[in-house]
């Protein structure tokens, strides 16, 4: 009687596992269903340029991965997304540039990034580099047209992505123009067809991630029906999509704020013949999100521990032709002497403290910010790094005045700046929108200075 029992629950237990088994199938069968009953939908950024963050200092500043990220994860909740970049990324090959990049590779790779373009600033990091990182960050790189210095290709040409139950071809190319001593551009067109033949029936849509000026970009659309759509840039400003030919014109660009969002209709119906699509600003109402914040602090963390010194970072100025050994700062406190008055209201004003405003969001660690928030940013003298220059934090009298160790040494050699032509090399438009030229001058006049402004510095007509 034991055994039949055991027998029994043996039965039972069996049955159980095979129910099982048929409502976990059962359950994946729907899901997929619903999957497949979403919209499916495309979205492609481009030219970050280095904003990891909104590009400048105000927060009413459009852009920024936090904000891509929260935008994209909103589409995802009720469609089928594929996310891909069009390059143009990094600012430059400097160390400090290349750990900046490696992070906004690292934002897209939380974002299931399905590939990212080798724009004209990516080409600059060299093939090496290329390969390394995108291994270490397990970001797919893409590029038909682009070989290193042996003939051999740079990325993947093509990637395949899957929305909706539609399979989308994405081909990347970058203009000619954009080849470097170490990396070698074929034609894009010929690329991309090259690529096409290869692939036939194994996709459904060919949308190109064409990193080309403007021209080339709508010639290249023009030209091009096997695709379904072609998104470029740089353009200067993100390109609302339009036709262009049998295909579909756009461009995402400007900083990261804009990116390119396409529909893709089932290839089935009626309307598989034209996608269409916006252009959508990453603007302030977007919140952030909490996955790109963890690498946002990451990327801080980084550039506190290395403390990049100016010449590893691709932004200290360029010294002026024959520039003196006295072309030096001597800093601020070597001004207190005789400038006693002037000295006492700079303590009290915001530039005496600009590097404080820096420290609540972390971003006292990046270079980027220390050029506008340190006195004399790589300027023999001046800021260097936190580590080597403590002393040179704020906004100091040198950063208007110039270096001025020669003026310090005989008060009869005059200081080497007009201070009223500095105040827009970090009050422009990106990082002081409100800025009005006559209005502040005024705030802060000291000394000669309080003399009227020269006719062609009025506000207004002061470039930013």
């Amino acid at each position: 009687m034991r055994g039949v029992t055991v027998i029994i629950l043996l039965l039972l237990l069996l049955a159980g596992g095979g129910a099982a088994t048929l409502y976990s199938r059962h359950r994946r069968v729907e899901a997929a269903a619903a999957a497949a009953s979403r919209p499916a939908m495309l979205l492609v950024s481009g030219d970050t340029a280095g904003w990891i963050t909104p590009c400048g200092c105000t927060s009413n500043q459009s852009g920024g991965l936090l904000r891509r990220a929260s935008y994209l994860a909103g589409l995802r909740r009720s469609a089928n997304v594929i996310y891909a970049d069009v390059g143009g990324a990094p600012t430059g090959a400097a160390p400090y540039q290349r750990v900046k990049f490696e992070a906004i590779l690292a934002g897209e790779k939380g974002m299931s990034i399905a590939a990212h373009n080798l724009g004209g600033p990516e080409l600059l990091l060299g093939a090496e580099f290329l390969r390394d990182v995108s291994a270490r960050v397990g970001v797919p790189l893409l590029s038909a047209n682009a070989r290193d210095a042996q003939g051999r290709p740079l990325a993947d040409a093509m990637c395949l992505a899957e929305a909706g139950g539609q399979r989308v071809a994405l081909v990347g190319v970058v203009s000619p123009q954009f080849a470097t001593a170490d990396v070698r551009v074929e034609d894009p067109k010929r690329a991309i067809l090259e690529v096409l033949a290869t692939a036939r029936g194994q996709y459904d849509r060919v949308v190109v991630l064409a990193y080309l000026p403007e021209e080339e970009l709508a010639a290249l659309a023009a030209e091009l029906p096997e695709a379904d759509a072609v998104i470029g840039g740089p353009t200067g400003q993100a390109m609302a999509p339009r036709p262009a030919g049998p295909s579909l014109l756009a461009a995402a660009t400007n900083k990261g704020k804009f990116l390119v969002q396409l529909d893709l209709p089932a290839t089935s119906s009626a309307s598989a013949a034209r996608i269409r699509g916006k252009v959508v600003e990453m603007g302030p109402s977007i919140p952030d999100d909490a996955g790109q914040l963890a690498n946002l602090r990451l990327y801080q963390a980084i550039l506190a521990a290395r403390d990049f010194p100016a010449a590893q970072t691709g932004l200290a100025p360029k010294l002026p032709p024959g520039a003196p050994a006295t072309y030096r700062l001597a800093g601020s406190e070597s001004c207190r002497t005789c400038h006693v008055e002037e000295s006492r209201a700079w303590d009290a004003s915001a530039h005496a403290h600009a590097w404080q405003t820096l420290q609540p969001r972390g971003f006292h660690v990046d270079p980027y910010c220390m050029q506008c928030h340190t006195t004399g940013y790589g300027l023999p003298g001046g800021f260097d790094s936190l580590r080597a220059t403590p002393d040179r934090l704020g906004v100091g009298c040198e950063n208007c005045h110039g270096p001025s160790q020669a003026h310090v040494k005989d008060p009869t050699a005059r200081t080497t700046f007009a201070a009223a032509d500095q105040c827009t090399r970090c009050h422009d438009h990106e990082n002081s929108p409100t800025f009005e030229y006559s209005g502040h001058w005024a705030r802060i006049q000291h000394g000669k200075a309080a003399k009227p402004l020269p006719k062609l510095q009025a506000a207004g007509e002061v470039k930013s």
